[in-house]
């Protein structure tokens, strides 16, 4: 039986105040376990911490100045609940041994003086108590992780069903919705009533101004949701400058940056390797950063755009900053999550982060989001200069998982399941 276990793959942290115990101890069981020993409770517990995912048994005397065996063994469990905790005591002190067995502060007791053939059982016991109790636990959190991906998966897919199949018949209602509108101060004209009656004569022009807007939003963020359920392949036959694609998307919103006063610092080199890319994936990247910098920042806020070739020269790394009013960390774990929103009151929602993170994954890059130095956010983004071929669905399933494992999504769809 002995033989299906590694005895040295886990350590034993023996603590007992006499020095000669210790050596002992050390000296008769070192070449069957890793043996760590300490001559006081808060040398052993500083030893614990310094080595926690490592010692698997903590034994300890209970005759100790100061801190006594059972009250160190008790502080353990609250620090490592999943380590054996033994108490090592003398034939007057079974009492004590008994209540703390009793009350879950120790696994097993041990008498002093030792029996070395006893001691070297319970050890070996211990350790494959704790290896198996490991083991278990292990194999629960990989089924409920991939439980987790699951239900996941399954759910945001099923977004894209939601966008793809559904999105036809709300933009349908809306239609009906914006003939109204559209027809309301007319026929409103025909009855002869008198708009300047009113408390507030303005208050109809901002109405339908407001309610117009409102129906813009929700179509295109109906229009993003659909790209994303109908993804097509990409196709990496181009080759462009970083610095001209950041270009072409300035220029595309030049109108609503000027509006909302805007300024883009285009720092990027010229010089910089072109990158192969699909070319309309690669625009619409650029395109949906600067639009959830629209959604987000308040006027005059300035969008800084650097560039520097990596130091295996293969990959471009591109740094986004702005100098809005930033996010909690907390927040920043979320925002890719296409349910969340960057600002108290944004009409984007995570749907524009989101898609970036798509296109990024498909040219194999990565992109990432900190904190600014003094405020804002900084979006860091690398790309290879080469792509390797469009990932297969296996891998677009897995990437899928991954963007949207997080607590806050995985609390959401649990409570729709």
């Amino acid at each position: 039986m002995d033989s299906h276990y590694d005895y040295r793959r886990y350590g034993i942290l023996y603590v007992d105040d006499e020095g000669l115990s210790l050596k002992n101890f050390e000296r008769a069981y070192r070449d069957t376990f890793r043996i760590f020993t300490a001559p006081t409770a808060d040398e052993g517990f500083q030893l614990l911490e310094k080595h926690a995912d490592e010692i698997a048994v903590v034994m300890s005397d209970q005759r100790m100045p100061g801190t006594k065996g059972v009250q160190f063994l008790e502080r353990v469990r609250k620090f490592r609940p999943r380590t054996i905790r033994i108490l090592a005591t003398a034939f007057s002190d079974l009492d004590a041994a008994i209540s703390a067995v009793n009350s879950g502060a120790i696994y097993k007791y041990i008498t002093k003086p030792f029996d070395g053939e006893v001691l070297e059982h319970t050890l070996k016991r211990s350790l494959e108590f704790y290896i198996v109790q490991r083991e278990r636990d292990q194999l629960l959190a990989e089924k409920l992780s991939a439980l987790h991906k699951m239900v996941i998966t399954d759910r945001v897919l099923g977004l894209g069903v939601l966008a793809a199949g559904l999105g036809q018949h709300v933009r349908n209602s809306m239609a009906a919705i914006r003939t109204f509108v559209d027809l309301a101060p007319e026929m409103l004209n025909r009855e002869s009533l008198d708009l300047g009656s009113l408390q507030n004569p303005a208050f109809w022009h901002d109405f339908h101004a407001k309610v117009q807007d409102r129906m813009k939003t929700l179509v295109d963020l109906l229009n993003h949701l659909s790209e994303n359920a109908r993804p097509e392949p990409f196709v990496f036959d181009s080759e462009v400058a970083l610095r001209d694609l950041v270009t072409g998307a300035t220029q595309q919103l030049s109108a609503p940056l000027l509006q909302n006063r805007i300024q883009l610092v285009n720092l990027i080199p010229d010089d910089l390797p072109k990158l192969r890319v699909d070319l309309p994936k690669a625009q619409k990247l650029f395109e949906l950063i600067l639009r959830d910098e629209l959604a987000n920042l308040q006027e005059n806020a300035t969008v800084r755009f650097e560039a520097s070739l990596a130091p295996t020269g293969d990959r471009l790394r591109l740094r986004i900053e702005d100098n809005g009013p930033g996010l909690p960390e907390e927040s920043l774990k979320a925002l890719f999550d296409p349910f969340a929103s960057r600002g108290a009151v944004s009409d984007e929602f995570g749907i524009n982060l989101m898609g970036c993170y798509f296109i990024v994954h498909h040219h194999g890059g990565t992109i990432s989001v900190e904190p600014g130095a003094e405020s804002g956010l900084v979006f860091n983004i690398e790309l290879p200069l080469r792509p390797d071929t469009s990932p297969s669905a296996v891998d677009s399933e897995e990437f899928l998982v991954r963007v949207m494992t997080n607590e806050r999504l995985w609390e959401r769809l649990l409570a729709t399941a």
